[in-house]
């Protein structure tokens, strides 16, 4: 540590820290574009130059290192003038244009330009134009002319995202910022792009001209579109959500956003909301009061329960609906005497059941810790935009990342070692790592693995983990959707347990562990998500699920849902118009208070943002008067606290890490027998590995209008490796019948070199292959 001057106030800070890092350390504020606390430094905008004393000039505060005794002016009269002198040429070639501009109000420019600009300029030749460029449906790069080159933007796109989208061309006043031709920007991150630009040059296409910044009210939320549990400011205007914002918080989600979360707020205000209860009668669809939808719904399940028995009643959430939903659904359900109750709505595999919650087994923080890190099943950037952002630094930092998977995704970031197999070949590939991790450790491998052999991959994976650094071993969303996810545990928590490494899963949505929490699971010999469509029931329950997107096998679920006698879909949306029976409109997550648990444990609360559309509810207070429509015990509460602290079992405030509720390891991993293959677990035949499509992951994401524009939400095409290609006889760009279970669906074929010869990568969760089976499993594939 150093001690150094700035203004007359001595401040220790770190040796080889900035002038910059040392003013922000005791509040001293100075003027700045292109310096920002999570990127390098350019100094490249000159506006924070400050007095040094013994310098002969003005320095970049951004850029000059503390040395002991250092003494610095931000505001003496050779600063000052200085920084006027800057801002003076910053303004030469800016145009004009603060009333028209989407950047007004919130501008840096604009501020600085008050404190240290001239009131008129005395640059009389012509202001420079730089043409509007077209960066796809998300940013608007109409007025490049206002770009002062502070490139933040690029330097966030090779530091942050992992791809450089874009760049400087030109020299001296002739530079711009541009794309590279005929490219958009495609990263599921660009939106912190406009975030970051201090100027109006970087716009939000979807918000540009809808509102003014002062106009708009600023409220907290917490995004449920994957397990990372983003905060969120929501800037509404007259009871519309308008725009959403990061909220910055270092242990969650620093001070970015994913896209997903950015700009998923359209789907809030899409035309297919639902607004007023409706029934069906006689095959047309009739809206009517809440009281006699309620009704309508209590009589026909106590109707159902009469003659079919309470098992033939079931009830289905999703890992997206808050705490307090998922907690009264279950109480619901388990009232009536059913036990037909889960959230888990893509996973196929529940030997675990009442063994383990999954959750990230470490914070966040640890997990940006990490040394050694190793991925098994997941489509990292996709599925974990902000998570694989953090992991990315860790690896330019020299951590060093290992996966395992059926797909060889351009990740962003260097791969230290990598075995890409097909999903039915994951756990005897983990076996190779047991033996592996067994041999270099001297001890006995478990029973079933004589055999095997590890290969020179599983043998780098093995010794990557038996470094002495911190390490963490880590299930994705493929690996948890398995059909043999239990064993994928099991063998990747024995690694974990034998190299010395945090274990857990980087879950799907911001309130997977909340299922966990909320006991909203199957119990007393009732049916999970996947056994209450294969075994169909007469009544079902659906708490903001769509089936044939979010299930499992939508094939299954649709034929399910197609023979029951009645389907309550709680949604906000018209969705399910053909096989559901009752509509009751409940309000998103804007909409209503509620609380999600993220991956980490992490406890958070919010508040609604804007009141519910129409007539939608808060679905736990629709669920809360159905219970006492049932005639049930214990649905008196007033508020959705009440709820969250029930179910926590707090009568106070809630603290905002529970991991004490949550288990990712089996107490005794001999409780469940592990059989792995000690072939290479290759299928007979071919084999599907299906992602869920980033903007097609959720009911508010499939509809916000600007995502689905984007490149990540293009149709799926059926991915083949070259090899598997030329077997069948097809190429690039050919038109394929892709058929699985009972269904077929007709798609474009693409090739991907990187893939398993005996897999093809067909996504879920869209419409055009919802009439497939299930996400892993026997595909076949011809050419049309």
């Amino acid at each position: 540590m150093v001690e150094i001057e700035i203004d007359g106030k001595k401040v220790e800070v770190q040796e080889g820290s900035m002038v910059m890092d040392a003013a922000n350390k005791i509040g001293t504020y100075i003027p700045h574009f292109c310096y920002h606390k999570k990127l390098s430094i350019a100094a490249n905008c000159r506006m924070c130059l400050v007095e040094v004393e013994k310098a002969p000039k003005a320095l970049p505060a951004c850029a000059t290192p503390v040395s002991a005794g250092m003494i610095v002016r931000t505001a003496s009269d050779k600063a000052v003038t200085a920084q006027k002198s800057v801002m003076e040429f910053l303004l030469i070639n800016h145009p004009l244009d603060c009333p028209i501009c989407d950047q007004g109000g919130e501008c840096q420019l604009q501020d600085l330009a008050v404190g240290y600009g001239k009131s008129s300029s005395r640059y009389e030749e012509e202001k420079r134009v730089v043409n509007p460029k077209d960066a796809g449906p998300l940013i608007s790069m109409q007025e490049m002319s206002r770009c002062i080159q502070c490139t933040r933007c690029v330097r966030f796109g090779q530091e942050i995202a992992g791809v450089m989208e874009f760049g400087m061309i030109g020299r001296g006043e002739h530079s711009e910022i541009t794309t590279f031709v005929g490219k958009t920007v495609n990263s599921e991150l660009s939106g912190n792009m406009i975030d970051l630009c201090p100027v109006g040059a970087l716009t939000s296409k979807p918000f540009r001209y809808s509102a003014r910044t002062w106009e708009l009210s600023r409220r907290k939320s917490v995004s449920p579109h994957d397990g990372l549990g983003a905060n969120l400011i929501v800037q509404v205007k007259s009871g519309k959500v308008m725009r959403v914002l990061p909220l910055e918080n270092n242990d969650v989600n620093e001070c970015w956003l994913s896209d997903k979360d950015r700009f998923a707020y359209e789907g809030l205000n899409s035309a297919e909301r639902l607004t007023k209860p409706m029934l069906k009668q006689d095959g047309k669809w009739q809206e009517v009061e809440w009281q006699t939808a309620l009704e309508y719904v209590a009589h026909g399940l106590r109707n159902i329960k009469h003659e079919h028995g309470a098992d033939a009643i079931a009830a289905l959430g999703t890992p997206y609906s808050t705490l307090e939903e998922l907690s009264l659904l279950q109480k619901v359900v388990r009232g009536i005497g059913s036990g037909n109750i889960d959230f888990r709505t893509r996973q196929s595999d529940f030997t675990l059941d009442g063994k383990v919650s999954p959750w990230l087994g470490m914070s966040i923080n640890d997990f940006a810790a990490l040394d050694r890190v190793f991925v098994i099943g997941s489509f990292l950037r996709k599925d974990h935009p902000l998570l694989s952002a953090r992991l990315r630094l860790s690896v330019k930092r020299g951590a060093k990342l290992s996966i395992l998977h059926a797909t060889d995704d351009d990740l962003l970031m260097p791969v230290a070692n990598k075995m890409i197999v097909a999903p039915s070949a994951w756990l005897a590939a983990l076996g190779e790592i047991i033996v592996a991790v067994a041999q270099a450790k001297g001890i006995a491998a478990p029973a079933g693995f004589e055999k095997v052999t590890a290969t020179s991959a599983a043998q780098a994976i093995a010794a990557s983990l038996l470094s002495d650094d911190a390490k963490g071993v880590l299930l994705g969303n493929a690996a948890a959707q398995h059909p043999q996810a239990s064993q994928l545990h099991m063998a990747a928590q024995w690694i974990a347990e034998h190299t010395g490494a945090k274990f857990g899963y980087m879950t799907e949505a911001g309130n997977t562990v909340g299922g966990y929490v909320a006991n909203a699971l199957p119990s007393d010999g009732g049916a999970n998500a996947q056994q209450m469509f294969a075994q169909a029931r007469k009544a079902y329950v659906l708490l903001n699920a769509e089936p044939e997107f979010d299930s499992f096998d939508p094939q299954t679920a649709r034929a399910a849902l197609n023979q029951a006698e009645m389907v309550v879909a709680l949604s906000a949306y018209k969705h399910g118009m053909d096989y559901a029976d009752v509509l009751l409109p409940i309000a998103p997550f804007t909409e209503t208070s509620g609380t999600f648990v993220n991956c980490e444990g992490r406890v958070q609360s919010f508040n609604g943002t804007v009141k519910p559309l129409g007539d939608a509810r808060p679905a736990w207070k629709v669920l809360r008067v159905l219970g006492n429509l049932l005639g049930l015990a214990e649905f008196d509460y007033d508020t959705s606290e009440a709820i969250r602290n029930d179910v926590l079992n707090a009568g106070h405030v809630v603290e905002p890490v529970l991991p004490t509720v949550l288990h990712t390891r089996l107490n005794n991993i001999a409780d469940l027998p592990l059989q792995v293959s000690t072939s290479n677990g290759a299928a007979s035949g071919i084999e599907r590995i299906a992602d869920v499509p980033i903007y097609f992951a959720d009911a508010v994401v499939r509809r916000a209008a600007s995502l689905q524009e984007t490149t990540d939400a293009q149709a799926p095409q059926a991915w083949l490796s070259a090899a598997l290609a030329e077997k069948l006889g097809i190429a690039h760009g050919d038109r394929v019948h892709v058929k699985q279970g009972q269904g077929s669906t007709t798609l474009f074929a693409a090739i991907d070199k990187a893939l398993p010869d005996s897999v093809v990568r067909v996504a879920a969760a869209h419409a055009s292959t919802v009439a497939l089976g299930a996400m892993f499993g026997a595909i076949a594939v011809e050419k049309a």
